[in-house]
């Protein structure tokens, strides 16, 4: 039998330079990357837009694409099975949806209707 090996399939970066990971297997879990903000290349995340913005999923992992070109050579990505094993689980943050939903009507209602 094939051991499990996770696939990371989507990511949700929030300002407090956490990410929500989903798996391929249906898990969610919580990393905390302000630990990684000192060391080295992951110095440039300490910008809050660089982070949330450039947060994304290469390799089938969490990863930083720093370059802008979704280039999977020159990313910041962080090993799959060790974010599977060692962050905690936790549930969807349907509150972080809520949120990114009233920002958007603030600002459609502040732009105008379509």
């Amino acid at each position: 039998m094939m051991e499990y090996y996770p696939e990371v399939v989507q990511v949700i970066p929030t300002e407090d330079y956490k990410v929500y990971i989903y798996f391929d297997d249906g898990s969610i879990k919580l990393f905390d990357a302000s630990s990684l903000l000192e060391k080295g290349e992951f110095q440039r995340l300490k910008d809050k837009i660089f982070f949330m913005e450039r947060c994304t999923v290469l390799n089938g992992t969490l990863a930083w694409d720093v370059s802008g070109n979704y280039d999977e050579t020159t990313c910041l990505d962080l090993d799959p099975l060790v974010l599977y094993e060692t962050c905690p689980e936790v549930q969807e943050p349907t509150w972080l949806f809520e949120k990114i939903e009233n920002e958007f009507r603030q600002k459609t209602n502040k732009e105008g209707a379509f």
